[in-house]
């Protein structure tokens, strides 16, 4: 049993109260014996001379030295009527030392003379006042030697000390397997729970069931089958989406060279005779190339994070229609959402252009889709601007609001979807997508009334790539 273990720290709080209760006990149990040894020799010394009293003549010297030694007393000295007489004396082997009055002594001065009484080994003479028994005079006064009360009083101190301690050992073993039984046992096992589940983390057997009786230890338990739960599932959820993205770069792989094709033969469309396929040429070929473009980057995710941005200047209202028309054509109910701008035209923006596409269009598809699932019309405006600091772009929807869990998780895969069967990847993209340029994207509002992001892109960035090109 080691001191900087539990079992052993209360070992040793248990010897130190055991011994405290021990002082506790011993001192005014030392101040009684002492004052019952005193008034015991004072009775034996009335008796005495009361039977001196009793006689009209004087009595033998014998006789007076064998009272004085039953009595275990030098002299004795009464006083009745207000005359003080000597009834039984001996010779004084010294002087006196002290004078004690058991009528006026307190607690504290009693325990405090027992002290001294132990302490001085010496024999002394001292004498001792009280009063009489059965009102038999008016003070009693006797002379006593000190080497047999402190003897007395070292024999019973020691039996004292001897049936206590047995006591406190009993008590103190019974607090110790006690605490050993209902402290130090449920504390082992949830150890043992700890380490068996850090050996097997993704083993549901080996979360822990509370079942403390201590109501600390419960809610101990209780803590840690909620963190040991947590914990497994967000190991499963980053395994599935281990496999998840292998699977996804495998399909990216081969739809990579399909979208190669189909990017050719949309290419040739722009030869077409047909005035309305010449004018749609242009827009398919941007959309396959973008697709191109997500492929190449879905293969690269399981080996890095998204593409450092490729920087350049362009006009962000032509970007924001180009998200606009494609929203449009992609609406479920054609009419049910109006789409609005606020870009100045002349608002030249820094950045990657498909990056921030696919950051608007998440943005865009999931207020369309909310608002889409209502049945009601709405509309979705996005608007921007400039300070000396950034360039900021806000999309903003009247639709349903986010409810509560997707505010909660609101950029991680997976758990923050705001529609039924949604991945809430969207968002997640969005986010990485505006911090690889520095910036920020903030969920400035959401309730009944609809919702409203900002993205915040800081011109540091831009300048700092302009002075590098």
């Amino acid at each position: 049993m080691r001191p900087n273990t539990i079992s052993g720290r209360f070992a040793v709080l248990t010897t130190m109260f055991v011994v405290l209760a021990e002082l506790f006990i011993l001192l005014p149990s030392l101040a009684g014996f002492r004052l019952d040894y005193l008034e015991s020799r004072m009775e034996r010394a009335q008796i005495a001379s009361l039977a001196v009293l009793a006689t009209d003549e004087s009595i033998a010297l014998d006789l007076e030295s064998e009272l004085l030694a039953t009595a275990g007393v030098l002299n004795v000295v009464l006083r009745r009527d207000d005359v003080r007489q000597l009834v039984l004396s001996s010779p004084i082997p010294g002087p006196i030392i002290a004078t004690y009055d058991l009528r006026t002594e307190g607690v504290l001065q009693t325990i405090d003379d027992s002290l001294a009484a132990l302490a001085d080994r010496q024999n002394r003479v001292i004498r001792v006042i009280g009063a009489p028994v059965n009102q038999a005079g008016q003070l009693i006064e006797i002379t006593i030697e000190t080497a047999p009360l402190r003897l007395a009083m070292i024999d019973y101190g020691l039996r004292l000390l001897a049936v206590s301690a047995a006591f406190s050992i009993l008590t103190a073993v019974l607090l110790f397997l006690a605490a050993q039984r209902l402290i130090l046992v449920p504390i082992r096992r949830v150890i043992s729970h700890m380490s068996a589940y850090a050996s097997a983390p993704e083993d549901v057997r080996h979360i822990i069931i509370p079942d403390a009786r201590l109501a600390e230890l419960r809610e101990a338990e209780s803590a840690l089958q909620s963190m040991q739960q947590t914990v497994t599932s967000s190991l499963k959820q980053k395994e599935r989406m281990a496999q998840l993205g292998q699977a996804v770069a495998k399909i990216s792989h081969d739809l990579r060279n399909i979208l190669t094709t189909a990017q050719i033969f949309a290419d040739r469309l722009e030869d077409s005779a047909d005035p309305a396929v010449r004018r749609a040429a242009p827009k398919l070929v941007k959309s396959i190339t973008r697709a191109v473009n997500l492929c190449e980057t879905t293969l690269a995710f399981g080996k890095a994070e998204e593409p450092a941005p490729t920087l350049s200047r362009f006009p962000l209202a032509t970007l924001a229609t180009e998200v606009i028309e494609a929203e449009t054509l992609a609406g479920e109910a054609a009419g049910q959402v109006e789409f609005l701008t606020d870009i100045p035209p002349s608002l030249t923006i820094r950045a990657d252009r498909d990056q921030l596409y696919r950051v608007l269009a998440n943005l865009s598809r999931n207020a369309r889709q909310a608002i889409e699932a209502t049945g009601q019309p709405g509309t979705i405006e996005i608007g921007a601007g400039e300070t000396e600091d950034d360039w900021w772009i806000k999309v903003c929807d009247s639709g349903p609001g986010l409810p509560d869990r997707a505010r909660e998780y609101l950029f991680k895969p997976f758990t923050g979807s705001t529609r039924r069967g949604g991945t809430g990847l969207g968002l997640t993209i969005a986010d990485d997508l505006v911090r690889g340029h520095g910036g920020r994207l903030d969920l400035l509002r959401s309730d009944d009334e609809g919702s409203q992001f900002c993205i915040h892109i800081p011109r540091g960035l831009a300048m700092g790539a302009d002075a590098n090109r």
